[in-house]
């Protein structure tokens, strides 16, 4: 990929804000960018636009603004994430295979043993997208991807080894279900862990850390 192409800006300047290295509210002038990327202003104006185009920013009267959400937003991320993820529960219930079966379990077990909270994430969101791929529904895969990245910006420290094991024992009841054909019992589990996730990250933003 050409080095001062906008896609490689883009990527760049992504990345660095759903890894939480650009803080929610902080101020991107292009010039300023420009310069530390070592590119010239076309391709990150380009790439601020469409960060813009993906939610992630919001015009400022100097430039662009790290976006940052409401818990009102919020909710209606999480809203709009537990209906498409409890569907692909119930969809997993009836579509998985004997290797979707497998990596979950492989995913569940070995979050439940990580002593590292980055590595507990990675797993965490590999369990979470191996589920999405045992329900076989590529339009709610996608959609599910792009409200990933609105939440992504919250995710410095979610999940925590605190509640790893709840975690995990969240995700085994989901696993079983699914297992056990039962659509029902799945999207009903799935919910259930995504609730509390919903209630912790809110809990957390009220509290301001």
């Amino acid at each position: 990929m050409n080095r001062d192409s906008a896609s490689t800006q883009y990527e760049r300047l992504r990345g660095e804000i759903v890894a939480g290295r650009i803080a929610p509210g902080t101020v991107l002038l292009e010039t300023v960018l420009a310069e530390r990327l070592g590119v010239s202003r076309t391709p990150v104006r380009e790439a601020l636009a469409m960060l813009e185009r993906d939610g992630l920013l919001e015009r400022d009267r100097r430039g662009y603004r790290v976006r940052t959400r409401s818990p009102e937003e919020l909710l209606e991320i999480y809203e709009a994430r537990i209906a498409l993820e409890s569907t692909c529960a119930a969809a997993a219930a009836g579509r998985r295979s004997a290797f979707d079966l497998a990596r979950l379990r492989h995913l569940t077990g070995e979050a439940a043993a990580a002593g590292d909270p980055v590595r507990l994430r990675e797993l965490h969101a590999a369990w979470h997208k191996a589920l999405r791929a045992a329900a076989g529904n590529a339009t709610i895969i996608d959609l599910l991807e792009r409200l990933d990245t609105l939440l992504a910006v919250y995710d410095a420290d979610e999940p925590t080894l605190t509640d790893r094991e709840t975690a995990a024992a969240e995700h085994g009841r989901i696993v079983d279900a699914i297992e056990a054909g039962d659509a029902e019992e799945a999207r009903r589990a799935l919910v259930a862990h995504l609730d509390r996730s919903r209630e912790a990250r809110l809990a957390k933003l009220a509290a301001g850390s």
